[in-house]
């Protein structure tokens, strides 16, 4: 009574019982209230109750007021969450009963209207529980852990009911504050509440939803407080829906920029709880997000493609065919006119197939014959047919086995490179080679069967398609030249590097070349030189030798032996790069210099090539200070140079990252044959976007071989898949590849084409795809959903056969066919 006679109303007795039972009521709401806010302060409800009655009676003043409650109210709730003790929705004023606040003076007889409120109530309720399962779960995930405490709410209404009670001095002045405003508290009650809920009306979450049901309960039991939903309704149809919707957009873009301003609270790799999403934010990105995607979709879907207009025809290779660019070039003189030169804007065309087609024959077959029309070239054969490179018989090209300097088979000529330096060790110590100018590839092809994988190359030049018939053998190889750029490969990489009558003019221009292959090969290995220099007497030859014995001496090659082939009568000398860089400080000559010491050995995309010697590690736990372990326990072995102490690509110690990848990989390898993968007819793979290499390492024990491609906008790591004993290459995929059409049986992207669509256009990288792949080949997409939606659209534009689509699981594969388009693109 004493809380009334501060207001100085008259007393009497029917009066005094009305108003102790419309207190009474409040406070069991208010207990509810409590409960679901769990463990709020005093100076936060206080706060909270103080807000939502402190309100102005205008539409302009309600606007201004509004977002400086909102901004209050997500100020607390933010503190709140970081003590851990409150929950995302628990500084909420809206729960606060009518009753408590309605002005003494309106009519307390109301009850007639009690059924109509309670429809009211119930038809909200039933307008609640429409929420989607989406919204639901999002929702869920941004409350955490309150959803188990929030079970238990229908059990603890009850006794909150009980306390409520005993009426505490903390209870009364809440009470004495709700009535004082009664009159100006209804209509901005409810959008305060509105922002509390992160602006989900109608579609309240879920915690909103409980605690209606809550409220339900107290209405039924309370006649009187049937009040409140009636007021708030009143209030909320004077204000406009567009009013509200601009008011809380405004309100949480303020609170959204507030919240980034200040990142103390954002966790590492997630988002921060603190940052208060709003329902019209998310609304008006996803509209966004759609209009973006449909507008894309459209676009690919209606792509026209159309077959390339170039003189390369049915063997064009973007970049290496790009005469418009070899045009401009000032001079030849060191192959530049056989490097990498693209197209700025990369080519959305189409290459067209041979006439007369075939399916390639599968391994091992193909090393020795392959169809004539797949390639049809027989230059080649007619230049190089004595010397058993390649032969035309009937509609076959078919290969001996030869070569210029191994006439009678590659494989003697392999074994006759290990008699002459036994340490080389075939498929042990010696795993990883580089064959400079490699022909038809016959030395690398043979080489497997010494458990060797070769980086086959050599250039497109007059020797026709040579390493197209590689590839169509089914043997590693790219199209590049020793010319005045870095090969796309790190530094000290490759056990052996083998060169054959290559051609190249290693003692020329200080030996820059030459110092090319000691940047790639390992300390401690081998250079293997089979050409005429060798063993014949030429004076031509004589020249090189000596200039050849001058350069070896100045960068420290030791020269282990000359042997000669009787058989084939031919020779080759093998040298050996030292360990230590004792040598280089001892020199008389300082030429070829050292390399700077900020030259970075490892760097070698578009990076031209210098004539200097780099520095051999001196550190221990370095990279190339040890020889790696023996084929094949290097492959599943973390190499000795990552530690713990290094943080590895998915965030564990390098080492148990590594180990991580390669069984994660064991696993997907398992489940491919269940996506429509048959490995007899699959030879040729590549990894189009490799980390650490597992993907390959779990297919070594079929009869493939992987080309690992480590984007040039990713982490570096192609050293650690070379020191497994595995092979790759830096590519940039916004250019072309340098290799043939038709190339590849398989090719893997793992989250590849949602990282290029930033930087470069997925039609282009589509088109390349659709040209490094052979008729009857698969690709396999690893990605987000909406990249795969967009990739399997264009794959369908281009006819593919989509054999697998789980685009929510992030999986997509696909076979090409042998559709071509009729139309050709206008020449540019």
């Amino acid at each position: 009574m004493a809380l009334f006679k501060t207001r100085k109303r008259s007393s009497s007795p029917s009066y005094v019982s009305t108003l102790t039972i419309f207190v009474f009521i409040a406070l069991c709401v208010f207990g509810v209230w409590m409960l679901t806010s769990k463990s709020v302060t005093q100076s936060d409800e206080d706060i909270a109750t103080r807000m939502s009655i402190d309100t102005s009676a205008t539409t302009n003043d309600e606007l201004s007021t509004s977002h400086e409650i909102a901004s209050k109210i997500a100020a607390k709730i933010a503190g709140n969450r970081k003590d851990g003790s409150s929950s995302v929705f628990g500084d909420n004023p809206g729960h606060l009963p009518d009753d408590a606040i309605k002005s003494d003076e309106k009519n307390p007889d109301d009850e007639s209207q009690k059924q109509h409120i309670i429809a009211s109530m119930d038809a909200q309720l039933s307008e609640e529980s429409s929420l989607t399962q989406k919204e639901q779960a999002s929702v869920m995930h941004e409350a955490g852990a309150d959803s188990d405490v929030k079970m238990a709410e229908p059990e603890k209404v009850q006794q909150t009911i009980t306390k409520a009670s005993n009426k505490n001095k903390r209870d009364k002045e809440i009470t004495a504050a709700a009535v004082e405003n009664q009159e100006r508290s209804s209509g901005k009650q409810q959008d305060v509440q509105r922002f509390d809920t992160r602006g989900s009306k109608p579609e309240e979450d879920d915690e909103n939803k409980e605690q209606l049901q809550e409220d339900k309960g107290v209405v039924e039991a309370n006649p009187k407080s049937d009040m409140l939903q009636q007021d708030s309704e009143a209030a909320l149809k004077e204000t406009s829906s567009k009013e509200v919707s601009e008011k809380i957009e405004n309100q949480k873009l303020e609170d959204v920029g507030e919240v980034r301003q200040k990142p103390k609270g954002e966790k590492k790799g997630g988002k921060s709880k603190k940052q208060w999403s709003t329902q019209a934010a998310q609304s008006q990105k996803e509209n966004k997000r759609q209009k973006v995607e449909s507008n894309s979709e459209e676009k690919l879907e209606d792509h026209t493609w159309y077959l390339c207009n170039v003189t390369a025809n049915e063997d064009y290779i973007p970049c290496l065919d790009n005469e418009k660019a070899l045009k401009q070039l000032r001079t030849t003189r060191h192959y530049e006119h056989r490097e990498r030169h693209c197209p700025d804007d990369p080519p959305t065309c189409l290459v067209p197939l041979p006439k007369g087609y075939k399916t390639p024959i599968e391994w091992p077959s193909s090393r020795d014959k392959i169809w004539y029309h797949n390639v049809p070239h027989k230059k080649l054969a007619e230049v190089k047919g004595h010397q058993n490179w390649v032969k035309v018989t009937g509609e076959f090209l078919t290969f001996p086995g030869g070569g210029t300097q191994f006439i009678n088979g590659a494989l003697h000529y392999i074994d006759f490179v290990q008699q002459a330096e036994p340490s080389i060790a075939w498929g042990k110590h010696t795993r990883v080679i580089l064959d400079v100018g490699c022909g038809v590839g016959s030395f690398g092809g043979f080489l497997f069967e010494r458990d060797v994988i070769a980086m086959s190359f050599a250039p497109k030049d007059e020797h026709e398609a040579q390493v197209q018939f590689a590839l169509e053998r089914g043997i590693p190889a790219i199209s590049a030249v020793m010319g005045s750029q870095r090969l796309p490969f790190p530094s000290r990489v490759f056990d052996l590097v083998h060169c054959a009558r290559c051609r190249v003019p290693w003692h020329a221009d200080g030996g820059m070349l030459l110092l090319e292959l000691n940047r790639l090969l390992r300390p401690g290995g081998h250079f293997v030189w089979s050409a005429t220099p060798v063993y014949q007497k030429l004076e031509e030859d004589v020249e090189i030798w000596k200039e050849m014995t001058i350069l070896t001496k100045a960068i420290c090659w030791e020269l282990v032996t000359i042997n000669k082939d009787e058989l084939n009568r031919v020779g080759a000398a093998v040298y050996r790069k030292p360990t230590t860089n004792e040598c280089y400080d001892q020199r008389e000559q300082s030429e070829p210099p050292l390399c700077k010491d900020d030259d970075d050995p490892n760097a070698a995309w578009y990076v031209p090539l210098q004539a200097c010697i780099h520095r051999v590690p001196v550190d221990k736990n370095e990279r190339g200070a040890k020889w790696p372990e023996a084929w094949p326990r290097r492959v599943n072995k973390p190499p000795y140079w990552l530690n713990n102490s290094q943080i590895g690509i998915f965030g564990k110690p390098a080492p148990q990252d590594f180990t991580a990848d390669t069984n994660r990989w064991k696993n997907v390898v398992d489940e491919l044959s269940n996506i429509g993968i048959t490995w007899s007819n699959v030879r040729n793979v590549m990894d189009m976007r490799s980390i650490y290499g597992g993907f390959a390492a779990a297919l070594r024990d079929l009869p493939v071989w992987v080309l690992n491609v480590v984007t040039v906008d990713t982490p570096d790591t192609l050293p650690v898949i070379y020191e497994r004993g595995l092979f790759g290459i830096y590519h940039d995929w916004c250019e072309s590849f340098s290799t043939y059409p038709r190339s590849y049986d398989l090719l893997h992207a793992d989250n590849l084409f949602s990282k290029l669509k930033d930087r470069c256009k997925l039609t282009a990288v589509m088109a390349e795809v659709d040209r490094i792949i052979r008729p009857g080949g698969k690709l396999i997409v690893r990605d987000e959903s909406s990249t795969l939606s967009e990739v399997e659209t264009l794959l369908k534009s281009l006819h593919w056969e989509i054999l697998f689509d789980k685009i929510k699981e992030g999986v997509l594969c696909a076979k090409r066919g042998k559709w071509r388009p009729e139309s050709v693109a206008v020449s540019r």
